[in-house]
Formats: C-alpha cells, sequence, structure tokens
C-alpha cells in the first residue's frame, strides 16, 4: 500500500512537472511575442509620431507660406530691419516707428502681402478677425441681389466692362462672377463674425486668408459695393431726393472719377492689378463698411498727416481698425499693448 502512494505521489510529481515544463515553455514564448510586440508597437508608434509631426510642419510652413497676413512680428525689430543704414529716409522710418511704440503703444505688427489689394486685405481681415458684424444697411438688404439690381432695375448695362483684378475683361460673365463674389462675403462674414471664440475666429481668418481664389472674390465683392454705393449717390445727387454724404461730393469732383462708368473704368477696375485705392476711395471704403479707419502715415512723421481717420465724420458706434504704411500704398496691421 505505502509503495502505491509512493508511486501515485511520484507519478503526480513528474506530472507536474512535465505540465509545469510546457506552460514554462508557453509562457516563455508568450512573454518573448509580448515583449517583441511592445517593442514593435513602440518603433511603429515613434515613427507615426515623427511622420505626423513632419506633415505637421510641412502643413505649417505650406499655411505661412500662403498667408496673406503673416503672424505678428516685433515692432522694432521689425523696423530695425527693413530700415538699416543712415540715410534720410531710414533715420525718419526709425523715429516714426519708434513714436508708435512710445507714445501709440504700438508693439507688434502683421505684414500684409504687398500687392493691390493690399489695403482692401489689411481692413476687411481686421473687420473679420474682430468679429465685426454687418454694417446696418447690409442688414437691411440682400447684397445678393445687388448685382440684378444695378443690371436690371438700374439699367446699367456698362458694369459688363467689370474688371475683375488681373482679370480685365469679363464681358457678359461679369454679372454671374459678381454674383458668386457677393455669396462668398456674404457666407464667410457670417460665419465668421458669428464665432465668438477668438482663438478660432483666427484660424479661420488664416484660413481664409491664405486661399487666393477664396479672398480675392471677397475683395471685388468689396469693390462692386463700393460702385453700387456710388451709384445710389449718383442717382440721388441728380434727382435732388435726399442729400449725401460730402465724400461723394469729393469724389466726382474728380475728372477722373465725374459720374459711375468713369470711376469704374478709371478706378475700380485697375484695383488689384495696377493701382490700389487712393486717400478719397479709402474715406468711401470707411463709409460703406461703417469702420472708422485710422492710419498711421509714416512717410508723413511730424507733420499733421501722420495719424488720419477715413471717413472723417462717422457715428460714435463704428468700430475702429488701425493700418500702418510707409507710402500710402502697401499697408500693414499694428497690434496694440498697453
Amino acid at each position: 500500500g505505502r509503495h502505491e502512494v509512493w508511486s501515485w505521489k511520484t507519478a503526480s510529481k513528474e506530472s507536474l512537472c512535465l505540465m509545469w515544463q510546457k506552460v514554462k515553455v508557453q509562457l516563455m514564448l508568450s512573454m518573448s511575442f509580448l515583449t517583441a510586440l511592445f517593442w514593435y508597437c513602440r518603433r511603429l508608434y515613434s515613427f507615426l509620431a515623427q511622420l505626423l509631426k513632419r506633415w505637421s510642419n510641412y502643413l505649417q510652413r505650406q499655411l505661412i507660406r500662403n498667408l496673406s497676413v503673416l503672424p505678428e512680428v516685433d515692432l522694432l525689430g521689425y523696423s530695425a530691419r527693413e530700415w538699416k543704414g543712415e540715410t534720410k529716409q531710414a533715420k525718419q522710418m526709425r523715429e516714426a516707428y519708434d513714436e508708435l511704440f512710445r507714445s501709440c503703444h504700438v508693439k507688434y505688427l502683421r505684414q500684409v502681402r504687398r500687392d493691390n489689394y493690399s489695403v482692401i486685405r489689411a481692413v476687411l481681415f481686421q473687420i473679420f478677425s474682430q468679429g465685426i458684424p454687418f454694417p446696418s444697411w447690409m442688414k437691411e438688404r440682400d447684397i445678393l441681389k445687388l448685382p440684378e439690381k444695378l443690371l436690371y432695375s438700374q439699367g446699367c448695362n456698362w458694369i459688363q466692362q467689370y474688371s475683375f483684378g488681373p482679370e480685365r475683361y469679363t464681358g457678359p460673365n461679369a454679372f454671374g462672377k459678381l454674383r458668386k463674389c457677393m455669396e462668398a462675403l456674404k457666407t464667410n462674414w457670417a460665419e465668421i463674425s458669428a464665432t465668438r471664440d477668438h482663438e478660432e475666429r483666427g484660424s479661420m481668418c488664416n484660413t481664409l486668408f491664405s486661399d487666393e481664389s477664396k479672398e480675392y472674390k471677397l475683395y471685388e465683392a468689396i469693390k462692386f459695393i463700393m460702385l453700387y454705393e456710388v451709384v445710389e449717390a449718383y442717382e440721388q445727387i441728380k434727382s435732388r431726393d435726399k442729400p449725401v454724404h460730402n465724400l461723394f461730393s469729393l469724389l466726382f469732383a474728380r475728372d477722373s472719377s465725374s459720374d459711375p462708368l468713369s470711376f469704374m473704368m478709371n478706378h475700380l477696375n485697375s484695383i488689384g492689378d495696377s493701382i490700389c485705392l487712393d486717400q478719397v476711395d479709402l474715406f468711401l471704403l470707411g463709409y460703406l463698411l461703417e469702420v472708422k479707419i485710422r492710419v498711421y502715415r509714416l512717410h508723413r512723421f511730424n507733420t499733421e498727416e501722420f495719424q488720419v481717420k477715413y471717413p472723417d465724420e462717422y457715428r460714435r458706434e463704428w468700430n475702429e481698425i488701425s493700418l500702418l504704411t510707409e507710402d500710402d500704398h502697401y499697408y500693414h496691421i499694428p497690434l496694440f499693448r498697453t
């Protein structure tokens, strides 16, 4: 009986040992597999992280390269880089930038692409980035119907000669293109101004102002609204229906814009192509967008024209935006810090 008990214990022990050996082998294989899998996953994660980082950097470089309004830079640093040397002009510009820094609390600026849409871009970017809503008159009318009204109701068939920046002639296609421009302006303005989060609104602006085809539609819509307002004012002056703003008298006093057609042909059609907005047009731009445009004209430093507002007559509730120019042609956006 003892022998049988010993044999049973021995057999059980040997069976357990054999079973443990098999389990041990399986555990070792499983641990080796898990170790290899962990190492592989870690390498894969590292590879994907590097790939994602490179792709993100690439997209960021592409976005910055395409941005028509660059990120903010230090004002005095920009001045030192752009106006080196000891010429009279360089010294005056550095002094003007120093004055902006000390007295006007301008600490940074955002550079705006140097083309003939520069001033419209700088104005519209600030309206969007600040979340400024539609002007009061634009809330009361559907701006999508303005091209149709001008063409059919007021019989201005000559708008077929309207030029879209570098695209000098469109003929019968002008109406359809103007409609698309107005749609782009209304849609983007409504969407961005409805966004309350400042960072999200800034991201939306950066995306919009890095797409040339989209942003150019906005500028052409603004140009057309300027033309529409000029036509309206001209008709009121002819019919003596009601008084118009003094800026229209100033605009029609120019030989080159004595009526809406000459205003379009000699001024608007070239904006975005060969010329930028001039001073009179800036009055009109501020008036129709219902914003006070404060311009720091650095080349007029130490004169009464160093700071100018467009228009000079405005309502108290209008928002204020600021521009900075060195030559009345290209404009940048000054940023204030107290």
